[in-house]
């Protein structure tokens, strides 16, 4: 959805894409599973705070809703793709016999890949929207509400429980009137914190306490470099930061498409050359999808809108 960019957020959105990248690529994950598991501690849930925070859910029903159809549209496209694609590839994810009542299973309840956000952002976000044109319902019986109806979706297996709800932390920031960078300070020291939860696997779930606190740790000590990062670097993250929709749709398929790399670039066995040659696939290719949708004039009929932000 599109919003007045922040470049503070543009840039936590930028990193966090370049970590979820990075880490859906099989080799990487596999050659380094504890970073994985800190990474994945953190990455989705600061990208649903700041979705919940940023989503305005002051328009009219039919604006939001047309909103809210041009996730869906993408989300069923994209998923329903990577769902047939799961049965054809021998992915971790696969499927071993694609049936109507699997595919929808998966297309509506649970979602393979990275698209289950999507799924989250339509969910919640129409929720939330229905929630807040209860103008008799004081702001604390709206937020309590939202989250009683969040709970249900994730006792009946729509939802996840912590996704919803570092999406309701995001809305909470946003209808409390606090700016997010009042909230969330920049501090160099909250690396020292940081590295002491990581070290306790208890920690490395979103839905823990540990969890929670890693999130606004790893949140702050990334605003404390923020300032530090000038001239080209930081127009070169802050537009991938604002690109990370076109990023996070299409990079799926281009992971796939890194594997026969690992070979190739076996003499390196730390990875990191892998890694670095699969990300510049992963956006340059991701992006070069969006400026094609956009030059074929296909974006309006899947997005809504143009979804580059050149």
């Amino acid at each position: 959805m599109r919003q007045i960019h922040v470049d503070e957020l543009d840039f936590l959105k930028c990193v966090m894409i370049v970590l979820m990248v990075s880490f859906h690529l099989v080799y990487i994950g596999d050659s380094y599973p504890n970073a994985k598991q800190v990474v994945y501690t953190f990455h989705m849930p600061v990208f649903l705070i700041i979705s919940g925070y940023l989503m305005n859910v002051k328009h009219t029903v039919m604006d939001f809703l047309r909103k809210m159809w041009w996730l869906t549209v993408p989300y069923i496209l994209m998923e329903g793709g990577y769902i047939v694609m799961a049965s054809l590839l021998p992915i971790r994810e696969h499927i071993d016999q694609l049936e109507p009542i699997v595919f929808f299973d998966r297309l509506l309840l649970h979602p393979l890949g990275p698209y289950w956000y999507l799924q989250v952002m339509v969910v919640c976000g129409l929720t939330y929207f229905l929630m807040f044109r209860l103008q008799r319902l004081s702001l604390l019986s709206k937020l309590i509400l939202l989250g009683l109806l969040y709970a249900f979706y994730a006792e009946i297996g729509i939802i996840a429980l912590s996704a919803s709800f570092y999406f309701l932390a995001g809305i909470t920031i946003r209808q409390s009137g606090v700016k997010f960078l009042q909230l969330f300070r920049p501090s160099w020291l909250a690396v020292l914190p940081l590295a002491w939860l990581v070290t306790n696997p208890a920690n490395l779930h979103s839905n823990t306490i540990g969890g929670i606190m890693t999130v606004y740790l790893v949140v702050s000590f990334l605003l404390a470099i923020f300032p530090l990062v000038g001239g080209k670097v930081r127009q070169g993250l802050l537009f991938l930061g604002r690109n990370t929709l076109q990023i996070f749709l299409f990079s799926p398929i281009f992971t796939i498409l890194c594997k026969p790399l690992v070979p190739m670039l076996s003499f390196d066995a730390t990875g990191m050359v892998f890694l670095l040659a699969s990300l510049v696939l992963c956006m340059s290719g991701s992006l070069i999808l969006g400026w094609l949708s956009d030059s074929l004039h296909l974006s309006p009929f899947i997005f809504g809108r143009k979804i580059t932000a050149w």
